[in-house]
C-alpha cells in the first residue's frame, strides 16, 4: 500500500495526523506493507523571512478572535496529547520551503519520516524557526542524517525545483488544505482524523476485516 502524506510542517493538524496515522499503522502491523512517502504543501507560501506574529497571522486569515484562536489551541493541545504529540507555543509563523527542500532530500537518503518529526518537534513541540538553517541541519542531525551534508542542500538551493513541481502537481490533483492522506494514487483521506478513522480507512482499502 502506498501512502502520500501530504503536508506542511507549519500545520499543527499534520502532527496530530501523522501520529493518529502512524498509531493506526501499528494496530494493523504486518497485514499491510505500507510506503509511506511525505510529500510538499506550503500554508504560507508568501511568507517572507521574517514571519509573522502567530495570533496575528490567524486572526487575518480565519478571521478568529482571540477567545476563539485560544479555544483552537487547546483542542489541538488535547488531540495532540491523545496521540502522543506535545504542543508547546508557538508565537509566529514561518516560511518552509527550505524544510521542505531538506525533507526531500531526506527522502533520498532514507530518512524522510525521521526528519519530518524532527521539523513538528522543533517548530510545533519548542516552537522554533523552521526557516532558519541553523534549526534545520540541527533537525537533520536528530533524524541520522549528516549535518554538513545538510546544511549543503540548504545553502545550495538545492532540490528547490523538484519541490515546486510536487506542490503543484499536488495543487493540480486538488490538494488545497492539509494534512491531506492518498492511498494508492486513488483513495483520499483528509484532516488530522483519530486513529480509529484511519485504521478503518486503511482496512477497508487493504480489503482486511474490521
Amino acid at each position: 500500500m502506498k501512502i502520500d502524506f501530504v503536508s506542511d510542517v507549519a500545520c499543527p493538524w499534520c502532527a496530530v495526523g501523522l501520529n493518529s496515522l502512524e498509531r493506526a499503522l501499528g494496530n494493523l502491523g504486518d497485514a499491510v506493507d505500507v510506503q509511506l512517502h511525505f510529500r510538499p504543501f506550503e500554508l504560507n507560501p508568501q511568507m517572507g523571512p521574517e514571519g509573522e506574529d502567530a495570533a496575528e497571522h490567524l486572526s487575518r486569515k480565519y478571521g478568529l478572535v482571540p477567545e476563539q484562536l485560544e479555544r483552537n489551541r487547546a483542542a489541538i493541545r488535547q488531540r495532540g496529547a491523545e496521540v502522543g504529540f506535545e504542543f508547546g507555543d508557538r508565537t509566529r509563523v514561518w516560511n518552509t520551503f527550505d524544510a521542505h527542500r531538506l525533507l526531500h532530500w531526506a527522502g533520498l537518503e532514507g530518512r524522510q519520516r525521521d526528519l519530518k518529526h524532527a521539523l513538528l518537534r522543533a517548530y510545533h513541540g519548542r516552537g522554533e524557526n523552521p526557516a532558519a538553517h541553523d534549526v534545520l541541519v540541527k533537525a537533520a542531525s536528530e533524524a541520522g542524517l549528516d549535518a554538513d551534508q545538510a546544511r549543503d542542500v540548504l545553502e545550495s538551493g538545492r532540490y528547490a525545483d523538484e519541490v515546486r513541481a510536487e506542490e503543484r502537481h499536488w495543487q493540480q490533483l486538488g490538494i488545497h488544505s492539509v494534512p491531506s492522506v492518498i492511498v494508492n494514487d486513488r483513495h483520499l483521506i483528509q484532516g488530522g482524523q483519530p486513529p480509529e478513522v484511519f485504521e478503518q480507512a486503511l482496512r477497508k482499502l487493504a480489503g482486511l476485516s474490521a
